[in-house]
């Protein structure tokens, strides 16, 4: 290298400008010239029209001159519910030591099936707790009760045709045997205790007895929640849903809330309605009616914080765990954008204001005045002031519709229902679906799952298979069978059969009405070739279906027909857990609707001409 190009002192050089240069920056740190670099970290800014510039550029100079909140204070009005009305039966208080839920889902546990023992897991279970309470203060008390008929029964003729429920399935019928004479059916007990029936009397320890009965009675009711009476509880046959109200006081008058399509397990304040026609809720019992109240609290508002926030401040790493950056909506995700562009821009334009409310509350916030920086007292209003059709004035969070066709302005309460955040769900005790068959004009309720005598869940069409099995073995056969040369080549068929967990529901004219029309429970004939008696009617097995059955007389059961969409439904009933305060447990048996899969065929013809098989030589 020529020697005219080797500076030998870089700094005197470049103070005495002895070489023409053109200076050039690619960093955006500065380049140290020495072995020293304090001064090159200390990143110093010398170009103060560059920082405007960058100002301009990510238009804080367009930002307006709004100062930061400082404080707040906020007035909130509250109440609590008071009543609660299952369906169109008589309202009671409401009771906040059980969760909502497990109010109005309880259903009544099926003890009974034809007037034949059902739900046999459950009777035990109560024997056997029956027998333990005994043992701790008295003894073994199983033989008494036994012989005073409070055990249970099995059939003794395996061909009676009264208990074919129980003999035609042989895992139920063994279950029956292996316990009949040897175990206590508790729910006889408690059936007589709850009657007032002496159930010691002739046992040398009566007395002690009797004065565990109420403790045992207590136990059973507080172990499985049902109805007082069974027939007064929020199940709607006729829709295949629940329906309740509560009410709470509200300024000389209640507000009501009407739940009229509850079916999904989930209860919220989505369920409810308000209805301001009814004015209030009728009940014969005392309520509490000094509920309503007031608190004014005084807080320092702070800013939202939520995982995965983008960070507010320039040159500063975000947490890694959340990219908002990687999100690809579909053109049909709405709420994803929202949210996506909430975090992004309007993350830190809210504020919280905590305050605590208790469950079954409604709280109304009637006023709430910001304090900023400058010392501005600025009054808040909400948002959803606007009638129904004044949507722009509309956007709320948590607001409970009102019931009826005319304007009215929202409601901004917030209602906490006492509900409870999991519920554990048993296995599905037993499942029907109902589909459409427009090539038979009608609707199909077919039963998935059923219970047996026994308790265990069974397939509803095999067991209608064990069932039809058993009734045709009960049909002598013929003394002298035809002759191939007497049986003519075809035959004619007014009707074939479906599978016995196929139950028909047939449209029928509303009463006073022409045009409208509703589902009605049919049921098909149980033809047996053979069976020198009338056909019996094939009856529905599920609980759920039976609606009207067991009652004397029999009733006949209807669906409104806008409740089976072409989609179908899918209904399940099964048992339900939670815990509440204290952790007390509650059990119950509710029931669930969902979509179903779509219209089904039944094969149901009329009027054929078939073809008959004959065996060959």
């Amino acid at each position: 290298m020529s020697s005219r190009f080797v500076i030998d002192n870089m700094q005197t050089a470049l103070n005495d400008r002895s070489f023409h240069t053109i200076t050039m920056w690619n960093r955006l740190e500065g380049r140290p010239r020495k072995e020293d670099f304090d001064r090159a970290l200390k990143a110093e800014i010398r170009d103060a029209l560059w920082m405007l510039s960058k100002q301009w550029q990510i238009g804080e100079f367009m930002g307006d001159d709004a100062g930061s909140p400082v404080g707040a204070k906020i007035q909130i009005a509250t109440t609590r519910l008071n009543k609660y009305r299952a369906a169109n039966h008589p309202a009671r208080p409401f009771n906040n030591d059980v969760p909502l839920e497990a109010t109005v889902e309880q259903r009544p546990i099926p003890y009974e099936f034809e007037d034949e023992i059902f739900s046999l897991d459950i009777r035990l279970m109560m024997g056997r707790h029956w027998i333990k309470m005994l043992k701790k203060t008295l003894g073994d008390q199983t033989t008494f009760f036994i012989q005073n008929s409070y055990t249970i029964t099995a059939p003794a003729d395996p061909d009676e045709k009264k208990d074919a429920f129980i003999l035609a399935h042989p895992e139920a019928w063994q279950k029956f045997a292996a316990v009949a004479g040897r175990q206590v059916d508790g729910y006889k007990i408690y059936k007589d205790i709850d009657g007032g029936i002496n159930i010691g009397s002739g046992s040398p320890d009566e007395a002690g007895i009797n004065a565990l009965a109420p403790a045992f009675k207590k136990w059973v009711e507080e172990f499985f929640l049902e109805p007082e009476k069974p027939d007064e509880n929020a199940w709607q046959p006729s829709r295949l849903e629940y329906q309740f109200a509560c009410s709470a006081p509200k300024k000389g008058r209640e507000k009501v809330y009407e739940a009229e399509e509850y079916y999904s397990g989930r209860l919220d304040w989505f369920n409810f309605s308000i209805n301001d026609k009814i004015e209030e809720l009728e009940v014969t019992e005392p309520v509490a009616t000094d509920l309503e109240g007031a608190t004014v609290s005084s807080l320092i508002p702070t800013n939202i914080d939520f995982g995965g926030m983008p960070n507010t401040r320039w040159w500063t790493f975000e947490e890694r765990k959340t990219y908002v950056g990687d999100i690809k909506p579909n053109t049909i995700d709405i709420g994803k954008l929202l949210f996506t562009e909430f975090a992004l821009i309007y993350a830190n334009d809210w504020f919280l204001i905590p305050h605590t409310v208790q469950a079954g509350t409604i709280s109304n916030v009637e006023g709430l005045v910001v304090a900023n920086v400058f010392g501005e007292r600025i009054w808040v209003e909400p948002t959803g002031t606007g009638k129904d059709d004044e949507w722009e004035d509309r956007w709320t969070m948590y607001t409970i519709d009102k019931k009826g066709k005319d304007l009215k302005e929202a409601d901004n309460s917030l209602l906490m229902l006492p509900t409870v955040p999991k519920i554990q769900e048993g296995p599905v005790m037993e499942r029907f679906i109902m589909v459409r068959d427009e090539i038979a004009n009608m609707v199909w309720g077919i039963e998935i799952d059923i219970t047996l005598p026994s308790g265990k869940r069974d397939k509803a069409a095999e067991a209608a298979r064990e069932l039809l099995t058993f009734y045709k073995r009960l049909i002598p056969a013929p003394s002298q069978p035809q002759s191939e040369d007497e049986i003519a080549d075809i035959r004619y068929q007014i009707m074939n059969s479906v599978p016995e967990n196929w139950i028909p529901f047939i449209p029928v004219h509303k009463d006073n009405d022409k045009r409208e029309i509703q589902l009605q429970r049919a049921s098909m004939p149980r033809i047996i070739e053979g069976d020198p008696e009338d056909p019996e009617r094939i009856r529905a097995r599920t609980v759920l279906l039976r609606e009207g059955l067991d009652k004397e007389p029999r009733q006949a059961y209807y669906i409104h027909e806008e409740e089976v969409p072409r989609a179908g439904i899918s209904v399940s009933q099964s048992f339900q857990r939670t815990r509440w305060y204290g952790g007390k447990v509650f059990n119950w048996l509710g029931a669930r609707k969902k979509t179903g899969r779509g219209e089904g065929s039944s094969g149901l013809a009329f009027d054929q001409i078939l073809p008959v098989k004959k065996t060959r030589k």
